[in-house]
């Protein structure tokens, strides 16, 4: 396959990408709300046993799986959650919005200001409270479902190109959580296990090199060995389910002419075969039909069939799910207590104030520089309202948190914040997009 056709692809992905996360952030919306009702509700305590005292898994004689509901969820499926945006990082740095300097520039640069800035506001916040810091890294996530969620309910005052810039920026920004939570939330470092995980991850690569293509293989391999040793090792599991992902092959087992020659020849005999003029396809017929399914399969790549696969499973069970366990909140004693605490408010000040200062600021300074250009469309009043939209940290923000706080009250409060700023920044960032317009160069 050609890099002009993965382009092609990649591109087809990346709207198909939009339109699913968009849908996926109502669900989102939805689900939250439920959460917090529930948690808060009479049946609080069904809530509280569900997730966090109902133990699942098994035990082999020292061999002990066994762990709360929310514990799975966090860990294991959110670690498919991770190998999906893994696939996607792959993506789009080989073939997507992430492949030239000139493409990636930007969103990075925009990415990595709305992370140092509202990690440092954090810290200047929170900062005579040493106990608190571990929380630093929570107002640096930017959920994309909710915020292309919200994007969406604007219709045509958002240019496409605007919504394609907040997926990139997005995904950098997702590698950058990955790399935060690699190097700084993780408990004692068991080698051996780590050890393991690298000769797991080597077969893998090895098996790649080789033209191994099964989804199987790299699933059981992947599971068995690489997450399994991830979750003895002390670095968080999810971090296992992005190196999978970079082992996942990219290429197609017969290029383009070759596919275009095979299918030919098989319309040809199709053409050639006599119908039996019934609903049913003659035994001819069905092989040549088998054969070009056949084909199709060879010509597709392993990356582009699990993403299209697990985009919607992740955007649609997982992240639901994800939301359901965490987002409840047991609002006890004084909320405006828990919302104006310094954790609650560190949070708030870095993704409503940090992400928007951040994220423009790095985006006029590249623009200035001519380093590189506005997105075609895009005026500076868009890229305020995103910027602000980028401040919606919920899914990352509150799996940071849960890592972060090893105290209960306080990733409760963190949660507070992490609502609480991600509601403010919807406004904010929908109130400036509704009265943005689309330009026809630079504004």
């Amino acid at each position: 396959m050609s890099k002009e056709r993965l382009r092609t692809d990649s591109k087809f992905n990346i709207l198909s990408f939009i339109k699913e996360e968009s849908i996926g952030g109502y669900i989102l919306i939805g689900i939250t709300i439920i959460a917090l009702v529930w948690a808060n509700s009479p049946f609080s305590d069904t809530y509280h046993y569900l997730w966090h005292e109902l133990k699942m898994g098994f035990k082999f004689g020292s061999f002990d799986l066994t762990s709360s509901l929310h514990h799975w969820i966090n860990d294991g499926l959110m670690a498919l959650f991770f190998f999906t945006i893994g696939l996607e990082i792959k993506r789009e740095v080989l073939a997507g919005e992430l492949s030239s300097f000139k493409k990636a520039s930007l969103p990075i640069f925009a990415a990595l200001g709305g992370m140092v800035v509202p990690a440092l506001i954090y810290v200047i916040i929170d900062w005579q409270t040493p106990q608190y810091l571990s929380g630093w890294g929570i107002p640096m996530a930017t959920d994309i479902a909710f915020a292309l969620g919200l994007m969406a309910m604007l219709g045509k005052r958002v240019p496409i190109s605007l919504k394609v810039f907040l997926t990139a920026l997005a995904i950098a920004d997702d590698l950058g959580a990955i790399m935060v939570i690699a190097l700084f939330y993780t408990e004692a470092i068991n080698t051996a296990e780590l050890i393991n995980a690298a000769l797991f991850l080597g077969i893998l690569f090895g098996a790649n090199r080789l033209g191994v293509r099964s989804a199987t293989f790299y699933g059981l391999v992947g599971a068995i060995g690489v997450w399994t040793s991830f979750l003895f090792s002390g670095v968080h599991a999810t971090i296992a389910g992005v190196l999978i992902a970079m082992t996942i092959p990219v290429r197609p087992k017969i290029d383009e002419r070759t596919f275009i020659e095979r299918l030919n020849s098989c319309l040809t005999v199709f053409r050639k075969t006599d119908p039996n003029n019934k609903s049913l396809l003659t035994q001819r017929q069905s092989e040549v039909i088998s054969k070009i399914g056949k084909h199709v399969e060879d010509a597709h790549t392993p990356l582009q069939k699990l993403e299209h696969a697990l985009h919607p499973v992740t955007i649609y069970f997982i992240l639901p799910i994800f939301a359901l366990s965490n987002a409840g909140v047991h609002l006890e004693g004084n909320f405006f207590d828990m919302l104006f605490h310094p954790i609650s408010l560190g949070i708030m000040g870095g993704l409503i104030l940090g992400k928007f200062l951040g994220i423009t600021f790095f985006t006029k300074l590249f623009v200035s520089l001519r380093i590189a250009s506005l997105p075609p469309g895009v005026s500076w009043r868009h890229i305020y309202g995103m910027s602000f939209l980028a401040g919606i940290g919920f899914t990352m923000s509150m799996f940071i948190a849960d890592l972060g706080f090893t105290n209960e009250a306080w990733e409760e409060i963190a949660k507070v914040g992490v609502l609480a700023a991600s509601l403010i920044a919807a406004i904010l960032g929908i109130t400036i997009l509704r009265t943005a317009k689309v330009v026809d160069g630079e504004e």
